[in-house]
This record gives C-alpha cells, structure tokens and sequence, in this order.
C-alpha cells in the first residue's frame, strides 16, 4: 500500500509540473491586464498539432518544432491582444466574450485542418518508462518535461523580478497611470506580456503532444485547468503557479488511485473551492490595500 501510495505522489509531482506549464501563460496575461484569456488552451492546443506535424510528415523530434511553434502561437496571441485592445466598454465581460469566440474559432480551424482523430507521439524514447529506486515509475517524457516545467517556472519568476522588462511588467499590473508616468508604455508590456504567454503555450503544447493524447474539444478543458491554478496561487504569484499545479496534481493522482478517476475533476474542484473560501487571495496572493 505504502508503495502504491509513493507512486501516486510521484506521478502526482510529475503532473502539477506538466499542469503549471500549462497555467503560467495565463497566469502571466491575468496578473498584467485583468483578462482571462479563455483562448489559451487552444494556443496550447495549437502547439502540439504543429508537433504533430513536425513529426508525421518531417519526421522531426516534437522538440525540433518549438520554434515554429512559438513564433505561431506567439503572432496568434499578440493578435488576440491587439483585438482585445478594441473593446472600449466593459471591458472585462466584452473580453471574455471575445476570447471565448476566438477560442471557438481556433477549435473550428484545429478540426479543419487535422480533423478529429487523436494524435499521439509515436516516438519511442518518449514512451519508454524508468524505473526510480526500484519502486517508481515514470515515463521519461513525464521526467523531461517536469524538469522543463521548474525551469521554465523559475526563469519567469527571475525574469519578472529582476529584469527591466519583467519589472515594467509588474509595475503596470500594479498601477498603469503610474507607470506611464515612470516612462513606460504600457501598450508595449501587454503585447510582450502575450508574446511570453504565447512561448509558454508552445512549450506546453509540445509538452502535452510528447506525454499525452491531443484532439480539438481538449482547448475548453485546458483552460479551465489553467485558471483553476491561477486563482489557487493567487494574482501575481508565479512559484504560487508550480506550488497550485502539484497540489492539483497530487490530489488528482490520489484520488485515481484510491478512490476512482471519475472523481479526479471534482476533488480538483473542491481543493480549488475549499482555498477560496479559507483564502480569498489565494495561497499567495496579496489582499489589496484600501484607501
């Protein structure tokens, strides 16, 4: 039992890695601009089809499509964000509905253009399993991508604290009056806030063609995944990102393992529900100040 216990932890911690490269790109747009970007899980659905098609029909690695796939996926999410900058009233209920149009679109086009099926990489260093200590198990694209995702996760959180651009970043997510009057342009932030969203997502969606399954409804369930995370690590907390991805994957794997798989999703809610009550912020989010 003890054994079985450690393996679902482990595969657990493996998944809120692969989790948090899903959240960070909307973690990132929502701490800058208030917006949920209800597109974002077609972006990284975007993403593992042009590895997908790296792979069938160049017979390339889906890591050798990273680069096609960010410059795609990035150009597509800068111009959600210029459509986005066009809505003048309401804002924030206008840019959801706008989001979840384009989110529908980009379905629409994914199953036009690759159809239906379900695709998988059939690389089999990928799909070949380790073996941890004697008693865990993991697949080493599960292991790559836990690696990438930690690391990923904390070059934004460096980039955000440290770098000029990162810190540009924060202060018009703080207060976008008063960073135009420090200097800075708050138009250029956002657009680059998007073009990092994008980078994460084609990260994340080769991520998701080299370790799982990928077909055109899957978009709607990642997002949701996505801001799920968000609201757990609370606004503006990029290690809060890594730290609600496991949790959610731990208590996932947990449950598959203990209980049943139909209840995955409902326990990952009810963690989510059980945070916002206990902390509205939260696990890292600040409580604004008023006055």
């Amino acid at each position: 039992m003890f054994d079985l216990v450690a393996q679902s932890v482990f595969s657990g911690l493996l998944a809120g890695a692969y989790y948090a490269l899903i959240a960070l790109g909307l973690a990132l747009v929502f701490g800058t601009m208030r917006i949920i970007n209800l597109a974002h899980g077609e972006l990284v659905l975007l993403a593992g089809y042009i590895a997908y098609t790296a792979e069938s029909r160049f017979g390339l690695d889906p890591l050798a499509a990273l680069p096609a796939a960010i410059i795609i996926v990035a150009l597509t999410s800068v111009i959600i964000y210029l459509l986005l900058t066009r809505i003048r009233v309401d804002r924030e209920i206008n840019s959801l509905i706008l989001t979840f149009g384009i989110a529908i679109m980009l379905t629409n086009g994914i199953l036009m253009i690759w159809s239906a099926d379900i695709r998988s990489t059939t690389s089999g260093w990928y799909l070949d399993s380790i073996i941890i200590g004697d008693t865990l198990f993991a697949m080493n694209t599960e292991i790559l991508f836990a690696v990438i995702g930690v690391l990923v996760v904390g070059a934004v959180w460096w980039w955000l604290s440290k770098s000029w651009y990162g810190r540009a970043l924060r202060a018009v997510s703080s207060n976008r009056d008063a960073a135009k009057l420090m200097g800075i342009d708050p138009r250029t932030t956002e657009i680059l806030s998007f073009a990092v969203a994008g980078l994460l997502a084609s990260i994340a969606g080769i991520a998701l063609y080299s370790g799982k399954v990928i077909e055109p409804s899957l978009g709607h369930s990642l997002t949701i995944k996505a801001f799920i995370i968000t609201v757990l690590a609370g606004l503006g907390s990029v290690p809060g990102v890594l730290i609600g991805a496991v949790l959610i994957g731990v208590a996932e794997s947990l449950t598959a393992t203990l209980w049943s798989s139909a209840l995955q999703g409902l326990v990952s809610m009810l963690l989510f529900l059980i945070v916002l009550l206990v902390m509205p912020s939260g696990l890292f989010g600040r409580t604004r100040r008023r006055g």
